[in-house]
């Protein structure tokens, strides 16, 4: 069952980041913190805008998948920079080798605002785990977190990607994302409108 996201859903959020976080694949013990990965990808977004997060339920309450993000980026970076970064400042790590790559991006929120994506105001990360994919779920998420886009006057949306998660951008490419071409930043970038 695809359902909004609850504030009871926070620790699922953290864990279903963690355990997708290597390209799709579990990260967890990979930093100092299983909860790190959470407090870039996924958190923030909860936090920020609720009302464009949904959940993959598996029945019993407990999320197993979710599509969150920004109806608008630029204000997300504004508010990531003034808020949100003093709000973690306490619960991120120091000195741990790591960690430095995930910190170095926690701490250049502005990087999210590149020019060619500026005609696709919205972002989304979405993650399922294993046990939740291939099921059509991640379909209905995208339909969701679109539709709310769709609500909100937002045109258009973007992502981005590990180039290496070929499974991933299989998926977006058969929901009708497409290549962004952008400056060479490691990551792959995709975007469509908001209409399904």
């Amino acid at each position: 069952m695809i359902r909004s996201y609850q504030s009871s859903d926070l620790d699922a959020i953290y864990d279903i980041c963690v355990r997708t976080g290597a390209a799709g694949q579990d990260a967890r013990g990979l930093h100092s913190s299983d909860r790190l990965l959470g407090e870039i990808w996924a958190v923030p977004y909860v936090v920020h805008e609720p009302q464009h997060a949904y959940v993959v339920d598996a029945g019993d309450g407990a999320a197993v998948g979710y599509v969150l993000g920004t109806a608008d980026t630029p204000a997300f970076v504004e508010w990531y920079r003034t808020t949100w970064l003093p709000a973690t400042a306490d619960r991120m790590p120091a000195g741990d080798p790591r960690d430095e790559v995930m910190l170095g991006l926690h701490h250049d929120p502005e990087r999210m605002l590149l020019p060619e994506l500026a005609d696709y105001p919205a972002h989304l990360h979405i993650d399922l785990l294993p046990e939740a994919q291939g099921k059509g779920l991640g379909r209905g998420l995208i339909a969701a977190f679109l539709g709310g886009l769709r609500a909100a006057g937002v045109p258009r949306v973007h992502l981005g990607m590990a180039p290496e998660n070929q499974g991933a951008y299989a998926f977006y490419k058969r929901l009708g994302f497409h290549d962004i071409p952008t400056q060479d930043t490691g990551a792959l970038f995709l975007g469509r409108d908001t209409e399904m």
